[in-house]
């Protein structure tokens, strides 16, 4: 019982900081899904979430270790592959941002933004 009230726990703090994101309050989304990472730590989608939270921060080292963990537990994750590019290109990792591009787009060729940031780190 008390694993799936934490569960529970997690995933409405996940949905909260998800919503939190979306209407633009990106610190009180960091919070609400650094909770939530607590409660599950080795969960993608809590991990990417918390990412984006700290990517739209300005806090790009932060979100690039959650995109690596992101990417280490969900590696089919496209999204994470393209968000793991943009925070290496932001804090310098020029090589290894070109080499998330490039999965994200084998795995997602139809989305023009993953192609777009592969050109731009191939140039």
């Amino acid at each position: 019982m008390q694993a799936e009230s934490e569960e529970r726990s997690a995933y409405d703090l996940y949905e909260r900081g998800r919503s939190m994101l979306a209407g633009g309050h990106p610190h009180q989304a960091v919070m609400l899904l650094s909770q939530a990472k607590l409660l599950e730590p080795e969960k993608a989608s809590i991990r990417e979430a918390l990412g984006r939270a700290q990517y739209a921060c300005g806090r790009a080292s932060r979100a690039r270790r959650e995109f690596a963990k992101a990417v280490q537990l969900n590696p089919s994750d496209d999204y994470a592959h393209f968000a793991l590019a943009l925070a290496c290109e932001r804090t310098g990792r020029r090589s290894r941002a070109r080499g998330h591009a490039k999965l994200a787009v084998v795995l997602r060729p139809d989305v023009p933004d993953y192609v777009r940031v592969l050109e731009r780190l191939s140039a």
